[in-house]
């Protein structure tokens, strides 16, 4: 994975060059270890690689979507990794961020493709439209399919950043009127890292872009091209309001007492059940919230066709489970509907409890704060 031809810098020289001292680079390989799901023996490694890689060619295309991927990745929590992952990486083109245009940025990409072919990263965001022979997304008078599959030609390997590059996004939504298509669905014979969300979260981004450059090689993916460390487990599983859903409280809308008491959105729409990523263990904006922690439910965005599951704000059904996660709007009920009885009513009793407990502990807290008021 290392490049050497022309490319002077490895990556630890160039963060020491933009002013960060030998301490910061350390905290950097922590961290972005950390957030990759490696144990602390393999900070070293990581640390090692930094200091003995050259920087990597990446070639950053945009074709259908909002930049919201470039946005997300550039506001990381870590400013190491806006700074120098980003700025570093020989970030040869990308229209967003590359001062150059026209022609000359053209030019830019062009070199990149012929002086390091079989060895740059190709990153994309955004959707490819097949309809009307692809010129509902058009660069330099040439179609997005064309630029893709040239640009893919010569990659190493291929990250599709975002939902619209994962699985078309709104833009193939139904009726789907561009012909929207993901980038696995055209390029096939090119390893692809798929990162979806609305956008993915800069650590993530980061992350991988480490692992490559740590370990020469893909992340371990799963079954749909996804990285396992950051896509393995569900919202919910991690969602700081599990505990009332477990316990059968729920916020009826969004501005009832429920709500204000922070109970569990699921009944509002949240897709968190079914949602695979780490929303809730990253979060956003320098690790301070997520949507959930912010009163929103959690729309599945990192899913495929999310915006064709039903409405945002209506509740799924027919997810697996017993008692709350198949009832949840009639907890009561449960013992009348199951034949084998006793199982039902200490399922039900033990919801019964934890309900008990969760107000229980939530008078104490009040009562806690009146005296430390006084």
């Amino acid at each position: 994975m290392a490049i050497e031809k022309s490319v002077k810098e490895t990556y630890y020289e160039s963060i020491i060059k933009q002013g960060y001292s030998r301490r910061d680079f350390m905290k950097f390989a922590t961290y972005i270890a950390a957030y990759m799901g490696l144990e602390t023996s393999m900070i070293g490694q990581v640390a090692k690689s930094l200091e003995n890689t050259y920087r990597i060619p990446v070639i950053w295309e945009h074709y259908q979507e909002c930049t919201c991927c470039s946005e997300s990745f550039i506001r990381s929590d870590h400013p190491i990794v806006s700074d120098i992952i980003l700025d570093k990486i020989s970030l040869d083109y990308t229209l967003t961020l590359m001062a150059a245009s026209g022609h000359q940025a053209e030019a830019a990409k062009q070199a990149t493709m012929e002086k390091y072919k079989g060895e740059y990263i190709l990153c994309v965001e955004g959707s490819v439209p097949l309809g009307d022979d692809g010129n509902y997304c058009c660069i330099a008078g040439r179609s997005a399919k064309d630029l893709l599959v040239e640009a893919a030609e010569g990659a190493k390997a291929i990250i599709a950043w975002g939902s619209c590059a994962s699985n078309g996004c709104v833009q193939a939504a139904y009726p789907n009127p561009t012909e929207a298509t993901p980038i696995h669905k055209i390029i096939k014979n090119k390893p692809i890292i798929r990162v979806p969300g609305c956008p993915p979260i800069g650590e993530v981004m980061a992350g991988i872009i480490v692992h490559m450059i740590t370990f020469g090689r893909l992340p371990e993916l799963d079954g749909l091209g996804r990285p396992k460390a950051f896509y393995s487990k569900r919202v919910h599983d991690s969602c700081y309001r599990r505990p009332y859903y477990d316990a059968g409280l729920f916020a009826e809308t969004f501005d009832d007492q429920n709500a204000k008491e922070g109970y569990c959105l699921y009944k509002v729409g949240c897709r968190g059940p079914m949602t695979y990523n780490s929303c809730g263990t990253i979060k956003w904006n320098n690790g301070v919230s997520y949507p959930i922690q912010s009163g929103h439910g959690c729309i599945g965005c990192s899913e495929e066709d999310f915006w064709d599951n039903g409405p945002f704000y209506k509740r799924l059904t027919g997810l697996a489970g017993f008692g709350i996660e198949s009832t949840a709007d009639t907890i009561g009920k449960v013992a009348a509907g199951v034949v084998a009885g006793g199982l039902a009513v200490h399922a039900v009793a033990a919801n019964i409890s934890k309900r008990k407990e969760l107000r229980s502990r939530t008078t104490r807290g009040k009562q806690n704060e009146k005296k430390l008021d006084s």
